[in-house]
């Protein structure tokens, strides 16, 4: 008996980790008739956070060996927050964009314009190497761990652009603190002055590297 009420203990732990997984990244109960992921079974939201909005897509095949996306999502926007164009990207991509956003961008557009209300994104899922470079590994955006932004947008309709900000006295001092607050909240952060492929946009992904983040 003691057996049987011991292995029945273990059957219901390891049940209820599994529950925990799933319900972590977002995509329990959504597939199939749910599709839509505004909010998913438990009620906690698209990837179990109430504040992103969008939707499960599942699994994404790469054309590349090395691409795709086991549990992607198109991620429309972060509570209030509206992206121009929706994102295919994972789960731990989606949070660590509301996580800068809440903590990062709109603290630093602040009332400005009327405060944030989108951001412009210039790439997110692609199969391709880094930088579009024969030969060059895969890039983070092809394992649907990346995201482009190129512009902040604010409520009154005007744009802080990383392009044309950067190098501004008032539009400079916010996207920098964007970018550099951005360290640590995404593993990999990239924006002007990083490599010659990043001056009209922030890159943020969220691979992980040995020695911490890596922020350029």
């Amino acid at each position: 008996m003691k057996r049987l009420t011991l292995g029945l203990c273990c059957l219901v732990i390891l049940g209820s980790c599994g529950v925990r997984e799933r319900v972590g990244n977002g995509l329990d109960g959504v597939r199939g008739a749910l599709g839509n992921a505004f909010a998913s079974s438990d009620g906690r939201g698209l990837c179990g956070d109430p504040s992103l909005q969008g939707e499960v897509v599942g699994a994404v095949p790469g054309k590349l060996n090395g691409c795709g996306i086991q549990d992607a999502v198109r991620l429309h926007s972060v509570g209030n927050v509206r992206l121009s164009q929706a994102a295919l990207i994972d789960c731990p991509t989606a949070r660590a964009l509301e996580v800068w956003v809440r903590e990062t961008a709109k603290p630093a557009v602040g009332r400005r314009g009327g405060g944030l209300s989108g951001l412009k994104v210039a790439a997110h899922y692609s199969c391709r190497t880094r930088n579009n470079q024969p030969g060059a590994p895969i890039s983070e955006h092809g394992r649907g761990k990346a995201i482009d932004i190129s512009a902040v947008l604010l409520k009154d309709g005007s744009a802080i652009t990383v392009e044309d900000g950067w190098r501004k006295r008032r539009d400079g001092k916010a996207l920098r603190r964007m970018h550099k607050d951005a360290c640590g909240v995404f593993g990999t952060v990239l924006g002007p002055g990083s490599d010659g492929y990043h001056e009209d946009h922030f890159h943020f992904d969220t691979r992980r590297h040995g020695n911490g983040a890596y922020c350029r």
